[in-house]
């Protein structure tokens, strides 16, 4: 399965905060990287450089400028999953692109009572936002899966 990286947040000790798209958070060591790829200790060892840390476009992975990135899969698979708030949680767009689904599609199920305001999803502003376990209820398996 692809895991599309939402965003990355640099932490103390080198460590990133990665949300993906899933409603996941994981925890990503990048210390373990300066001693099997000197380049990572060369330009992270720097609080400045590794402070810059972004999500690829397309949220393929995360990249430091043009020198350095990562994998969305190495950050998926050597991660350490933890609790948040928002686990489980994601945009009608995140979720409309894993199901193969047209965001209104998941507007009109709200407005039909399938998907239930309050329970199953809740509009933050503009932004609409939908529990996976009512995706998966509705839609089954993501495309992927």
């Amino acid at each position: 399965m692809f895991h599309k990286v939402k965003n990355v947040f640099p932490l103390p000790d080198y460590k990133l905060s990665v949300q993906f798209c899933e409603g996941v958070t994981k925890i990503y060591d990048t210390k373990p990287l300066f001693e099997s790829l000197p380049v990572f200790k060369t330009f992270l060892e720097n609080p400045d450089l590794f402070y810059c840390v972004e999500t690829d476009v397309g949220g393929y992975g995360i990249i430091w400028g043009d020198e350095l990135d990562l994998s969305c899969d190495e950050l998926w698979a050597n991660g350490t999953q933890i609790a948040t708030p928002f686990d489980g949680l994601m945009a009608f767009s995140d979720a409309s692109s894993l199901w193969g689904l047209h965001e209104s599609t998941l507007r009109k199920a709200v407005a039909y009572g399938k998907l239930v305001n309050g329970v199953d999803v809740c509009k933050f502003g503009k932004q609409w936002v939908v529990s996976v376990r009512a995706m998966q209820r509705e839609y089954g398996n993501t495309q992927e899966q």
